[in-house]
């Protein structure tokens, strides 16, 4: 299976948090799927960190080398992503989410997350 890791599964996941649910961490850990991190995950870890707003464990520099280190699939952002933003209905406002469920639904991946308004986008999130 192709997964796409939000945001915070993917912080959860490289710093080996107790949030990560196990099935999450079991999905991520088996060796038949492959795991991307979308560079807009890279840039609002980098924005929050340099703002200082919430919880933000690592630097942009610092999540780009865990998730390297991990054997995570880059995933940069194409104007196809960007155009299909334009369809989605809003249910979700934050900007960082609305772009991984356009990423998730274009490539096709199956996006990984823990928030309920961003699973409601389609049947092909994985909430955990």
């Amino acid at each position: 299976m192709r997964l796409l890791l939000d945001t915070h599964i993917a912080l959860w996941a490289i710093t080996d948090s107790p949030r990560l649910a196990a099935q999450a961490r079991n999905l991520i850990l088996n060796p038949g799927n492959s795991i991307h991190i979308s560079t807009a995950s890279v840039w609002e870890i980098a924005i929050k960190h340099m703002l200082g707003r919430g919880s933000m464990p690592l630097s942009g520099t610092q999540a780009t080398a865990h998730f390297q280190a991990a054997g995570y699939i880059e995933l940069p952002i194409a104007n196809a992503h960007v155009s299909m933003l334009e369809t989605l209905p809003p249910h979700h406002a934050d900007p960082f989410d609305r772009l991984l469920v356009a990423q998730a639904l274009t490539e096709p991946l199956r996006l990984l997350t823990h928030d309920a308004i961003v699973s409601q986008y389609s049947d092909s999130i994985i909430l955990v």
